[in-house]
């Protein structure tokens, strides 16, 4: 079940949300967790058992933390509690990764290898262990008080708004907001607007884009030209962002809408003018978990310049793997790493002197050849399609053309999705009150915002609605993280 489906819109979340405000506050926990239970065993059945255990495992450490504060054992504690919470994720997505790649080697000194059945990838696990992390190591530092309440630890982990994609929730964030929380008419309404907000770039931008990318990325080397490889990363590029990003806004939304407020996770990452700004902007959840519960755990920037270099190389190589089991997503981290580690050395001071829009320039370049490897599943077929971008490969067909791929539908898509990608309407929509203020008093004017304000979410949501209706909707990006 996913937001982006009519079980979820008009059957799963409309009751979920009547009776959420229909029970007393003392239940509303309880049946909260209950749903999210009920809605990730939907989609993965027995699976819900791997979270529960998780939920039972990170319980108990956190107790013991709480016990164990201030002595020597605490360390030791949370070192088993971070231990088994990496061991669900190495089992169930990283096995048949491992199994293959020592097969590979047996295979070359002719030994016999590892047989292993395909291990089944339950959905969000990845998010949801990363937030059992952020708990016990939270108890550990002293940052947050233990949750004695087995129910509270569950629902945190659990939380169905931000379960299988994210953002990453960290515990001390909203600790309090477990134990007590009000929701006023204004944070209804803004999560209401920010849901179907986020509907909206889901099945008008993202589904649309990512049609033209998944036909281009299709082609053969030999049907693919270099104008067509640029196009499909392109629409790619801005698939990924609307894509993930739509999945946050939802989550937010829901967040807010039951009493919840989860921080931002995307803030214009493609108007960056460097690679450090872009993890600045660009899944604010994962890059600040990485900073504060890895890096600066390794020493961060307080250590030898070579030290400082090496923390940056590991934290994003085991970034790209926390986003798959393959070596393509780990030379998608390093090509990262990299160029953080340019910039520290001095590719930030050269920037700075270079014009504006080169910059941009210099970041989208890197992002979008970095995303080649992200999208495609070998090295073998992200390496033809980089040649083939730079015009190395000249295409043996000539008849698969632009304007196959981009009708005037998609292209006008296209032109919208770049300038919804940058904050070029919160400018707009700036400008527009300031007209409207010195034509309207301050009554006439927020009725007419009022208005345009909910004609113009009632057009996304039944649009959104007709082209999932139709059946052009597709499950987001990040749910196989």
């Amino acid at each position: 079940m996913v937001f982006s489906s009519t079980v979820f819109l008009f059957l799963f979340l409309p009751t979920v949300i009547t009776l959420y405000f229909l029970l007393p506050f003392q239940l509303k926990n309880t049946f909260l967790l209950l749903a999210s239970l009920f809605f990730y065993a939907w989609g993965e059945s027995f699976f819900v058992l791997i979270m529960l255990a998780s939920i039972a495992a990170n319980y108990i450490i956190g107790i013991l933390l709480h016990r164990l504060q201030g002595s020597g054992s605490c360390k030791w504690v949370l070192g088993v509690g971070i231990t088994i919470n990496l061991a669900f994720l190495a089992a169930f997505k990283y096995a048949n990764f491992l199994v293959d790649n020592i097969n590979l080697l047996l295979t070359t000194i002719n030994a016999h290898t590892i047989e292993l059945a395909q291990v089944h990838l339950p959905i969000g696990i990845s998010f949801f262990t990363f937030q059992a992390i952020s708990y016990i190591i939270d108890i550990s530092r002293g940052e947050a008080k233990v949750q004695k309440n087995p129910l509270n630890v569950a629902l945190y982990i659990s939380m169905f708004p931000q379960l299988i994609a994210g953002p990453i929730v960290r515990y001390h964030d909203i600790s309090k907001q477990i134990i007590t929380r009000h929701v006023a008419v204004e944070d209804f309404a803004y999560g209401c607007r920010r849901f179907i907000l986020g509907l909206g770039k889901k099945m008008l931008l993202a589904n649309p884009l990512g049609l033209v990318a998944d036909q281009i990325f299709a082609l053969s080397a030999g049907e693919l030209s270099t104008s067509l490889a640029w196009l499909g990363i392109l629409c790619y590029t801005l698939q990924i962002y609307f894509d993930f990003s739509a999945y946050s806004d939802m989550a937010i939304g829901l967040g807010r809408i039951f009493g919840f407020r989860f921080l931002e996770n995307f803030n214009y990452p493609y108007i960056s003018q460097s690679i450090q700004e872009f993890w600045r902007r660009w899944h604010i959840s994962l890059s600040t978990w990485f900073r504060d519960y890895l890096y600066i755990s390794l020493g961060g920037n307080r250590v030898a310049q070579w030290r400082v270099y090496f923390n940056l190389a590991l934290v994003f190589v085991l970034c790209g793997l926390w986003h798959g089991a393959s070596w393509n997503f780990v030379i998608w981290g390093i090509i990262h790493g990299s160029f953080l580690i340019f910039e520290r050395m001095g590719l930030l001071a050269l920037l700075a002197s270079v014009w504006r829009p080169l910059r941009h320039m210099y970041v989208l370049l890197v992002v979008m050849l970095a995303w080649v490897f992200f999208r495609l599943e070998t090295l073998p077929e992200a390496m033809e399609y980089l040649r083939t971008m730079f015009g190395l490969n000249q295409p043996l067909l000539t008849n698969h053309t632009i304007s196959m791929y981009l009708h005037a539908d998609k292209a006008i898509l296209l032109a919208i999705g770049i300038l919804v990608s940058i904050p070029i309407l919160p400018v707009l929509d700036k400008r527009l009150q300031v007209y409207l203020s010195h034509r309207y008093n301050k009554a006439v004017l927020y009725r007419l915002e009022t208005m345009m304000v909910l004609l113009g979410l009632a057009g996304v949501l039944l649009l959104s609605s007709m082209y999932l209706a139709s059946g052009t909707h597709n499950p987001f990006i990040y749910f196989r993280f």
